[in-house]
């Protein structure tokens, strides 16, 4: 099929790739323009744009794509299909009115769950077992458009979001090569969004706050919900540290093990054992094993090599204002 391509993270790459590799006529990518990056602040291409430059595609990068020209250009490219992977930007009507099949969209949820600009982020955070990616006939609403194919993706106990984001990356590429196989063909009836969703709100700082007073379960999640970015950060002697790498694995028998000796009960944030493997923590409901952290302006390290660095004492804890004799 003749396709103008709309895409500009990581996660729009796949599918560019595989649409190329299939023998579609890719005539036009469409990206957002270079923006500073790094400490340097230069401009940095997006990596659709370094892609398609690999691939010897013709790019353009407008700043604002609802443009009167921009529909003029769109024109004269004639795409049988636009296909959308994070653009981010908001079609105009007569955009997606253009191709004889519109504008097809991959999703990372399984819509109508989880519109929005986070939606990997959110699954994970709320502990959900199973998300995926949708294929959807773009209307003017955010999400809100006909699906056409859907595919599922488990998340197991520990999966964080970089790893769900790699892995529906791939499966949003597989799953728009059959979209498009199964259109031309005239084999899928678009379906009408219907039932209860939740919405996947931009993260904001608020949201990256570790609450100890959370089941550990709750807290667990919210740490692998925003590995690798943006990161579930904490207070500790009075700096950000940010959490990068937890377990719930063997917090019962911890618990017991200090049942056992005779142990208090434990403030939330508290810390309360530590060995090699990491820093076991109470929450409001159940112990955390913190395996791996990052001072601010720092590297990620081990927890145990943090404890020792730091000379933490056990007994010490997490949070704003919190302190040993509280």
């Amino acid at each position: 099929m003749r396709i103008v391509y709309m895409g500009t993270p990581d996660f729009a790459v796949p599918t560019l790739r595989a649409l190329v590799s299939q023998g579609h006529e890719v005539v036009g990518v469409f990206t957002q323009p270079d923006r500073p990056a790094g400490r340097g602040k230069r401009l940095r291409p997006s990596p659709v744009k370094v892609a398609a430059e690999e691939m010897g595609l013709e790019i353009y990068q407008p700043e604002k794509i609802k443009t009167p020209e921009n529909l003029d250009l769109l024109k004269e490219l004639a795409p049988e299909v636009i296909i959308v992977v994070a653009y981010g930007q908001i079609l105009s009507e007569e955009i997606l009115n253009l191709p004889p099949y519109g504008c097809i969209n991959v999703h990372a949820s399984l819509l109508p769950d989880w519109r929005g600009a986070a939606p990997i982020h959110w699954s994970i955070i709320s502990g959900d077992k199973v998300t995926g990616v949708t294929t959807m006939q773009m209307d003017e609403g955010l999400d809100t458009g006909d699906i056409l194919l859907k595919a599922e993706y488990p998340l197991g106990e520990n999966t964080t979001t970089g790893e769900a984001h790699d892995a529906l990356a791939e499966l949003g590429a597989e799953l728009m090569i059959k979209t498009l196989d199964e259109l031309h063909k005239g084999e899928i009836t678009p379906i009408p969004q219907e039932g209860e969703t939740r919405y996947a709100s931009l993260l904001k700082r608020e949201d990256e706050k570790i609450f100890w007073e959370q089941e550990a379960k709750d807290i667990h999640n919210r740490i692998r919900g925003l590995n690798p970015w943006p990161g579930a950060y904490t207070i500790f002697r009075g700096e950000n540290l940010k959490i990068r790498k937890s377990s719930l694995q063997g917090a019962m028998e911890a618990e017991r093990k200090l049942l056992d000796q005779g142990e208090k009960t434990s403030k939330p944030g508290e810390i309360i054992s530590c060995d090699q493997i990491g820093l076991w923590v109470q929450t409001g409901k159940g112990l955390i094993l913190i395996e791996e952290v990052q001072p601010a302006g720092k590297k990620a390290m081990g927890a145990w090599d943090f404890y020792l660095g730091r000379r933490i004492q056990l007994g010490e804890g997490f949070g704003e204002g919190w302190t040993k004799d509280e």
